[in-house]
């Protein structure tokens, strides 16, 4: 059986509709022809000039990235920055390149939810939850839409033993946090996180009483915020949506289990750490 860009687009607009993504954001088919029919299907976390390589090397001709490569209108395409390098290579190789960003971000079974699965949240939430907006998740409930997730620990812990645990799960080389002093002699077991840059929902994660905020992309004077009423955790932009991969793969599997859809391996983390 053979499938076009726009039945692979459709179903994934079902599961996370294009109008629930941010104002600032460019989800959507950014390269290609809707109509073309699909040899292969790439799962990214970004498109770069060398995901775009591992895509032809492994014939396929439409890539799903989380985060869009075109942001801001494009003038001009001279190959002048890795933007339009990028653009242009998918062009020439007749390879399309799909977004499926904030509006994946908001729903309840998207990026926050993969994130609460890998670190074992239970009785999780939307935390920041859009007025009057709902959608239906994989099990046909009607579920609120909106930023981050707050949920529980089975069951309490220390905080080092979370941190512990965090940088396991995560697969994380480090921790950017705040002081520990005021969690040392309790047990912690509420946890709000958002997939990213997240430091927006510093607040709404302290009203709702959460021990620990876990999101990336923290500035320094941001994580004064905290005021000791919480844990702030930087976990790091690309490490905090890796898995955001394997949760593409496994919906697209569930509904194209004829067509060959592949993780990317290519490292687009342009962060590294010298230890």
């Amino acid at each position: 059986m053979t499938y076009t860009f726009s039945q692979i687009t459709s179903y994934l607009e079902s599961i996370a509709p294009l109008n629930f993504q941010e104002s600032y954001d460019n989800s959507g088919l950014l390269v290609g022809n809707p109509n073309t029919e699909i040899t292969g299907v790439l799962v990214s976390l970004d498109t770069i000039e060398s995901v775009i390589e591992e895509a032809k090397a492994k014939n396929c001709n439409l890539i799903v990235a989380h985060h869009p490569i075109i942001f801001k209108g494009l003038k001009s395409l001279t190959g002048k920055n890795y933007i339009e390098r990028t653009v242009i290579k998918a062009i020439q190789e007749g390879i399309g390149i799909y977004a499926i960003h904030t509006n994946l971000d908001n729903i309840k079974d998207g990026v926050n939810a993969k994130i609460s699965e890998k670190i074992g949240l239970i009785n999780t939430k939307i935390l920041s939850p859009k007025n009057n907006t709902f959608h239906k998740d994989t099990n046909d409930e009607p579920q609120k839409v909106g930023s981050g997730m707050i949920g529980e620990l089975s069951e309490a812990i220390s905080a080092t033993a979370f941190l512990a645990n965090l940088k396991s799960k995560m697969n994380l080389p480090l921790i950017k946090h705040t002081c520990l002093e005021n969690f040392k002699d309790q047990k912690i077991k509420k946890i709000a996180l958002c997939g990213g840059a997240g430091s927006f929902l510093l607040q709404e994660a302290i009203k709702q009483k959460a021990d620990f905020f876990i999101t990336g992309d923290y500035k320094y004077h941001e994580f004064f915020d905290a005021e000791d009423k919480i844990v702030i955790c930087d976990i790091g932009h690309y490490e905090s949506e890796v898995f955001t991969k394997d949760l593409l793969v496994d919906f697209l599997k569930n509904q194209f289990s004829e067509l060959e859809i592949i993780a990317c391996q290519t490292n687009t983390n342009p962060v590294e750490y010298y230890f």
